[in-house]
C-alpha cells in the first residue's frame, strides 16, 4: 500500500470515527478492570479480616466470593468488548475497507 493510500485512509471520516470508538472502548474497559482489580487488592491489604469472614457460618469466606466476582467481572468485560466490537467496530472497519478499495 502506498503512502498516499495510507494518508487517504487516515483522513477518511469513518477511519477517524473507528479510531475514536476503539480508543474510547479500550480505555473505558481498561479503567473498569483496573478499578475492580485494585479495589480487590486494596481490600486484601487494608481489610483482610473482612475477606476472612465466613459466609453464613459456612466454610466459604467472603474473600473467595470476592475473588470469584473479580473473575466473573473480567469475563463480563471481555464479553462487552466482543459485543461492541462485533456491533460497531467491525462493521465500521468493513465499510472503510469497501470505500477505500474503490
Amino acid at each position: 500500500m502506498s503512502p498516499q493510500q495510507l494518508e487517504s485512509i487516515q483522513r477518511h471520516p469513518h477511519y477517524q470515527a473507528l479510531v475514536r470508538e476503539k480508543t474510547r472502548l479500550n480505555w473505558s474497559l481498561t479503567l473498569a478492570m483496573l478499578v475492580i482489580y485494585y479495589g480487590f487488592v486494596l481490600l486484601v491489604a487494608f481489610s483482610p479480616e473482612t475477606l476472612g469472614r465466613p459466609l453464613n457460618g459456612g466454610v466459604t469466606s467472603v474473600g473467595m466470593l470476592a475473588g470469584v466476582i473479580v473473575i466473573l467481572l473480567s469475563v463480563g468485560l471481555t464479553g462487552i468488548y466482543v459485543h461492541r466490537s462485533n456491533r460497531r467496530i467491525d462493521p465500521l472497519n468493513e465499510q472503510i475497507k469497501q470505500e477505500c478499495a474503490q
